[in-house]
């Protein structure tokens, strides 16, 4: 009953997007479906992925990525540094404006970095070494450092979780702690805003007053060009009806293939696969705010418990589309290690046991958040409930769909109040590759991600991390992090995959490799 009311409700919404092209006649629309429902329309106040690609979809950034992994200027026309690095002027390029056709000023920046600085990682920490920010003009930012920041640039580009876009000073004025109301952005494309349906589409209009960069686009750097004139994002949460719809020629690109649906997509001369992101990663997220969590040994027993294989096994389904993986930086990458101390990636059940005995855990259940409409995540936490319960946990595992649980995990409350304590959910290999990076690796208790954990060790190392600009000393900082991320039971690592995006063939093309999914680039030939 529940798969065919999906289906009635993406059959509705399809229905909906065909009548509204009628309407548009000769205009060229993009009709995709995003890798999750779009309800969080703020991409500072959240990390999920589909909020971030709607993020980079109507704002800007002051630097980008390219596919090399190189930064490179963006909205900044020339930049300079002193000798010591510790002052740092910004100039911004010509023709820069937002979507009300306002100019993006000096203020207009410098805003949107200080809300940025208060909820991503990596800004709190630019924040902390800075002493002031101040405009000499309004295209010219200077950055003043109280003492030497290593990753300035990294910083100012971060692809992903969060990315530090670019928002009206009146918006960016917006407490960090709150969604934003108004989407006025800096970006190729305007959100139509009178159009969004949360649950059935969210609509995208060319920006024609956009000026992009003259270089080619690589990453999330270059020339952000738009070739169509409107793009729809369809929400359709059943993975046949996906499938269905794009072989029929009702959208006419997937952004994330479901794993149920490779096989048969790969084998359909009528569809494309590409792979313009790099392979992703999946990750148990443990709240260490409330308990039991806030004891590190319960936390490690939960680690213990993990079959990375029959984890990946039961979400990715076709062997080819995962591995397994133990370190917490992407396998094969500069970080990667294979010292992960107790953690096998095997379950061990009874250390497990034995861990909850010394911890005198009370058999209170432990809240499982299940994203069950979202079929990216949602084989994973009944396998999990499985594995909890062999090692010795009482599992309360809760279905909801995805936008309930991106709110939910914000929640601090104890989970019989409204709160959780487990969840899993996907990463990039540009979030997971440099431990400044990666948004839930915090140690600073509620100034943190969700999880909240407190381990002034973590944050002791990703200082001296950030301090050094030796490679070799990095290499053994990052090899620290991980023990201390496995000591501490931060969150644990289940494994790599390979996400595909399926295109109409012959219809759909341009699409932009870089560390994130972008949609500029993108042409569509007609139908």
């Amino acid at each position: 009953m529940k798969t065919k009311l999906l289906r009635l409700t993406a059959m509705i919404a399809l229905a909906g997007a065909t009548a509204m092209a009628s309407a548009q006649g000769t205009q060229n629309v993009l009709r995709m479906v995003p890798q999750a429902d779009l309800k969080v329309l703020d991409p500072i106040w959240t990390t999920a992925f589909v909020t971030r690609d709607h993020g980079y979809m109507i704002y800007d950034t002051l630097f980008g990525i390219d596919e090399s992994g190189k930064v490179k200027p963006q909205m900044v026309d020339t930049y300079s540094a002193d000798a010591e690095g510790l002052n740092w002027t910004l100039k911004l390029r010509d023709g820069l404006a937002f979507h009300d056709g306002q100019p993006v000023r000096s203020a207009d920046v410098i805003q949107s970095l200080k809300r940025w600085g208060q909820r991503d990682g990596l800004g709190q920490k630019m924040f902390a070494a800075l002493d002031k920010i101040d405009a000499a003009d309004d295209k010219t930012i200077s950055l003043h450092f109280k003492e030497p920041f290593g990753m300035v640039l990294e910083a100012l580009g971060k692809p992903s979780s969060n990315p530090p876009f670019i928002m009206p000073e009146r918006v960016a004025k917006t407490p960090a702690n709150e969604q934003i109301s108004d989407t006025t952005g800096s970006g190729p494309y305007i959100f139509k805003a009178d159009e969004f349906r949360p649950g059935e589409k969210a609509v995208y209009v060319k920006n024609e007053k956009y000026v992009p960069r003259d270089e080619p686009a690589s990453g999330t750097a270059g020339g952000k060009h738009v070739y169509v004139d409107r793009v729809e994002w369809v929400i359709i949460k059943d993975a046949q009806t996906q499938a269905n719809a794009l072989t029929n020629g009702e959208i006419d690109m997937l952004s994330w293939v479901p794993a149920e649906q490779y096989a048969s997509l790969k084998a359909n001369p009528k569809i494309e696969l590409l792979t313009p992101v790099p392979k992703g990663s999946y990750a148990l997220h443990i709240n260490h705010y409330v308990p039991p969590f806030d004891n590190p040994k319960i936390a490690q027993a939960a680690i213990l418990t993990l079959n990375q294989e029959a984890l990946m096994r039961a979400q990715m389904i076709n062997k080819d589309l995962y591995n397994t993986c133990t370190s917490i930086y992407p396998c094969g990458s500069e970080y990667d290690s294979g010292d992960t101390a107790y953690f096998t990636g095997k379950p061990q059940f009874e250390k497990a046991k034995q861990l909850l005995k010394e911890a005198g855990y009370d058999g209170k259940p432990v809240v499982l958040m299940n994203p069950s409409d979202f079929t990216l995540l949602n084989k994973f936490p009944p396998v999990l409930a499985q594995l909890l319960k062999q090692g010795g946990f009482n599992v309360d595992m809760q279905s909801m769909d995805w936008p309930s649980l991106v709110t939910r995990r914000a929640n601090k409350s104890a989970p019989q109040d409204g709160g959780w304590n487990l969840f899993i959910t996907g990463w990039g290999a540009s979030d997971t590759m440099n431990p400044l990076y990666f948004a839930p690796m915090t140690g600073n208790g509620e100034k943190g991600w969700f999880g909240w954990a407190t381990d002034e060790k973590l944050e002791q190392l990703k200082a001296e991390f950030l301090a050094t600009m030796d490679e070799g000393k990095r290499k053994e900082l990052a090899q620290q992090i991980q023990l201390q991320v496995f000591e501490t039971g931060l969150y644990a690592p289940l494994g790599e995959s390979q996400n595909y995006t399926a295109v109409r063939k012959g219809v759909v093309s341009g699409l932009v490799k870089a560390p994130i999914n972008v949609f500029w680039n993108i042409k569509k030939t007609q139908p």
